[in-house]
């Protein structure tokens, strides 16, 4: 099996691309280096010169801000053809993490080569996510260090947060009983995949999980690997703490479920199809009720910040 994904303190091991200057200690201190990662077909779009200015590229639309990062949506062209990203960016990260990406400049340090590896590593075991078609840090001069990630956008997608509602309205009773039992197989698959592993999502939220557009108007024959997930940024692999990081995404995944469609008979089936498949023996009996604490909080929280408002 490949190597699971590690987060900021085993950080993943890089091959730095060719030209960056990443051998000499004194260069990376005092004038800065680079560590990139793309897809074949980035630079054709981006165009020459792309990593020293991708920090300060302007995006199309969908401009959002918030602490020191930023994500946008940014639709290149070349001719006739496309390529529509959305580009996170992290301005300014932690300091320690610049001392270490300057110490050890092979790792990924940064968020944006973190969730690179995360996708990339979820694409070769078989779960379906957004394809990354660059990313990179950049480190100093001193112990500077920002990062980006650039994701293709799920064209034509909808997260399920709005797609069930919307299948809920556009299908007839039976079909949409249907519908939702063939998204709740997917959905407990899915996870089950990941938490076999003892790789958990963290954000394991409805808003983290897409499907077709079109798929809100029919029943699909087959649901296996139509439903995409995204946000991978804090996948990491648990083995010792395991049982408190599927409690937790469990109790998300339950929590987020609370939309127009969703009943508590859907509920009880993913968890009994999310334990049938478990190969060997399955979650215990004492899994439910930590979940169902868990969701607890989520909602006490949630209820205490809406009324705070």
């Amino acid at each position: 099996m490949n190597s699971p994904p590690s987060g900021v303190r085993n950080p993943s091991r890089l091959v730095p691309a060719v030209g960056d200057p990443v051998s000499c200690l004194w260069h990376r201190l005092f004038r800065g280096t680079r560590l990139l990662r793309r897809a074949p077909d980035w630079e054709r779009f981006a165009g020459e010169g792309w990593e020293s200015r991708i920090m300060d590229e302007p995006v199309t639309d969908r401009l959002h801000r918030k602490q020191g990062r930023s994500i946008g949506r940014r639709v290149f062209e070349d001719g006739a053809d496309r390529l529509s990203v959305y580009l996170k960016r992290h301005y300014k990260l932690p300091w320690v993490h610049g001392v270490m990406a300057t110490l050890f400049p092979n790792g990924a340090w940064s968020p944006g080569l973190q969730e690179w590896h995360h996708l990339t590593w979820a694409a070769q075991q078989g779960f379906p996510v957004p394809r990354p078609v660059a990313a990179g840090q950049m480190v100093g001069p001193g112990f500077r260090l920002q990062g980006f990630l650039a994701v293709e956008e799920l064209h034509g997608m909808l997260p399920l947060h709005e797609a069930v509602p919307l299948a809920a309205a556009q299908l007839d009773a039976e079909a949409f009983l249907r519908w939702k039992r063939g998204l709740t197989r997917e959905l407990a698959r899915l996870s089950r995949e990941l938490h076999r592993r003892k790789v958990f999502h963290k954000d394991l939220y409805f808003c983290h999980f897409y499907i077709a557009e079109s798929h809100t108007r029919t029943v699909p024959a087959e649901w296996v690997n139509r439903v995409v997930m995204i946000d991978l940024h804090r996948l990491a692999k648990h083995s010792v703490t395991a049982p408190w990081w599927q409690v937790k995404d469990l109790a998300q995944l339950l929590y987020s479920s609370d939309v127009q469609g969703v009943t508590a008979r859907d509920r009880v089936r993913f968890w009994k199809l999310y334990r049938s498949a478990w190969p060997g023996q399955p979650p215990g009996g004492w899994l439910l009720p930590f979940v169902r604490w868990k969701w607890s909080l989520y909602d006490r929280h949630h209820r205490r910040h809406a009324g705070a408002k």
